[in-house]
């Protein structure tokens, strides 16, 4: 099994256990909220497993920056995020795959990102060369950033 099936099988055992799904329903696209049913308390546990199952520490708000843009103006203007938003973002989130959000900007499909492929890209990143591939490669970009529909929280 490679490092990249390790960390994908690993995440997957975590979010089924975590959000009580079905291991067919955690696909790399599945996003955890609309997809899967994620609530806030949620995101506690699942950072709290995934620290327990990999051995990292995952600080508050690295793998789900809470409230990123707090209204900010510059930040997001008119429902869409900016330029100095987007660069917000990719600050908080170096282990995630933005393009495609960056092509789309809607504030409402922020909570779209946060895919199970981002939760394994984060893992990678978090386990840093060693884990054998990096946040960015194939095998973990092959999931579209942003869904085309938009799922309401």
């Amino acid at each position: 099994m490679s490092p990249r099936e390790d960390i994908q099988g690993r995440v997957v055992r975590v979010l089924v256990d975590t959000l009580s799904v079905d291991e067919d329903e955690v696909r790399p696209a599945a996003t955890l909220q609309g997809d899967l049913g994620a609530e806030s308390i949620d995101f506690l546990d699942i950072v709290f497993r995934l620290e327990r199952e990999f051995g990292i520490r995952i600080p508050n708000g690295e793998l789900f920056p809470e409230s990123v843009f707090q209204g900010d103006p510059d930040f997001v203007s008119d429902g869409r995020v900016s330029d100095r938003g987007m660069a917000e973002l990719r600050s908080r989130m170096p282990y995630a795959d933005l393009d495609g959000f960056d092509h789309d900007r809607r504030l409402v499909a922020v909570p779209d990102l946060f895919t199970v492929a981002l939760v394994s890209r984060y893992v990678a990143w978090k386990l840093g060369p060693h884990a054998g591939t990096g946040p960015n490669s194939p095998e973990f970009v092959a999931a579209p950033a942003v869904q085309g529909t938009n799922q309401a929280d």
